[in-house]
């Protein structure tokens, strides 16, 4: 088991030498556990996205798996671990054993109802053989140029007819059209591999990328969240609203208020910008995620794959992913042998930021609904829980120094950004929690 002895850094500031966390998602737990500190949330349950919930189709919620009939859920759409080295998948196992799961994805295509292996790039075979030839030609002989955006490294890898079929029109859906004035960060996603991509024409290639392998809780991911919670000192509905760099003092939404000698934020890098009042200029931009849970008796034509990336729908969301696919457990006890119900999340983006009404979000929801019923991914649905994700994707401008800048900043006044949100980046579950672990380096740097 990996050692998790460590004590907070603290040093003397005007209100004390008192170290605290904010945040209970899963890097500030790790946190939590390694140092000691209390944690402060400002919600009344820990995980963040990563919590769990459970519906029961007949009414009724609960953030525990008590009901037998409940369909399991994730707040943030499904989160599984990749990425994990053996010291923290130790860690991880010593509060919920996991279980490791191949990859099963796909590019599905409404136009021709065609499913296309993921990576697309690596299974062109599947592609019509007039858009192979061209798509494969373009990916071998295409000529390099400047990249200064997403879109420009999309092209020049991939080739203007693969980027026409799914690329650009799947990136102008997952980044709500940011791709074309962001930086290149998706190398990580999107893997480029020329061997392959030739071998892809013809024959069947393997399953390659940063999460073909992945793990998941044999008891649900709230059975590791809830775990890892009784290990920490948390203080729940506590959320922040002002941060006093100067006095060193935290102020919350219940008016109360409390001093610090050094902050973990495990909170969006860009809500402590606005918080403290510090001046790191004009933030790099972020997107938000409208995640819409769905439990629903199984279509003719639902896919056996984990999660499915869609270039186009009408209801505008970019991805639909299967969590019983993944694991039978996430739906009633009554569905799990004969494959009769599913249990499903899709994800819709939007600018930073701009929540649709109330209204907006029950139109999204009924669209959703019906086009997958179309698809015959499903044939009636029998929950169906939205949750809006208000940072979700992180990114950032060509040439942009203001992360490193704003987080530089924070750190001068005590305060050491960590995790997903915090350092404003793309990680899963297991670099979460490795920021968490090392917080006694993090604080010390």
């Amino acid at each position: 088991m990996l050692a998790v002895r460590y004590s907070l850094y603290t040093k003397r500031g005007p209100m004390g030498n008192k170290g605290i966390i904010l945040g209970a998602g899963i890097a500030g737990l790790s946190a939590g556990i390694a140092s000691g500190a209390e944690v402060f949330e400002g919600g009344p349950i820990p995980g963040g996205i990563c919590a769990s919930h459970y519906i029961n189709p007949k009414g009724g919620r609960s953030f525990r798996g008590d009901d037998a009939e409940s369909y399991r859920f994730e707040i943030g759409g499904g989160h599984w671990i990749f990425g994990a080295d053996a010291g923290i998948l130790d860690f991880i196992n010593s509060f919920s054993p996991v279980k490791s799961y191949k990859r099963r994805s796909s590019v599905y295509l409404p136009g021709i109802k065609s499913h296309i292996p993921y990576p697309i790039q690596n299974h062109l075979k599947y592609l019509p053989e007039d858009i192979r030839k061209k798509a494969l030609d373009e990916i071998i002989n295409g000529k390099g140029g400047p990249v200064s955006t997403l879109a420009d490294w999309l092209e020049l890898n991939f080739g203007r007819t693969l980027c026409e079929l799914f690329f650009f029109p799947f990136h102008e859906l997952y980044t709500a059209g940011l791709y074309k004035e962001t930086a290149p960060q998706d190398a990580f996603k999107s893997p480029v591999n020329k061997d392959l991509i030739v071998k892809g024409a013809e024959e069947n290639t393997k399953s390659v990328g940063y999460n073909a392998i992945f793990a998941y809780p044999a008891k649900g991911l709230d059975d590791l969240i809830r775990n890892m919670a009784k290990k920490c000192r948390i203080n729940f509905n506590k959320r922040v609203v002002k941060i006093d760099v100067k006095s060193r003092e935290i102020f919350f939404a219940d008016g109360k208020s409390t001093g610090y000698g050094d902050i973990v934020s495990t909170l969006p890098l860009n809500r402590m910008i606005e918080m403290t009042g510090l001046d790191t200029g004009i933030p790099d931009p972020f997107t938000s995620v409208l995640v819409i849970n769905i439990g629903a008796l199984t279509g003719g034509m639902c896919p056996d794959e984990q999660w499915v990336y869609v270039p186009k729908s009408r209801a505008g969301f970019h991805r639909v992913g299967f969590y019983s696919n993944v694991d039978p457990s996430f739906l009633p006890v009554s569905s799990r042998a004969d494959g009769g119900r599913v249990s499903i999340y899709v994800e819709k983006a939007y600018p930073g930021g701009k929540k649709p009404s109330d209204v907006e979000i029950q139109r999204v929801c009924d669209e959703t609904v019906k086009e997958l019923k179309e698809w015959s991914f499903i044939s009636q649905a029998e929950v169906v829980d939205p949750t809006w994700i208000d940072v979700a994707y992180t990114w950032q401008r060509p040439h942009s120094s203001w992360v490193e800048e704003a987080i530089g900043q924070l750190k001068d006044y005590g305060i050491h950004q960590t995790g997903r949100y915090g350092r404003w980046k793309f990680q899963g579950i297991a670099e979460s929690i490795k920021d968490g672990i090392d917080i006694k380096a993090a604080l010390n740097g």
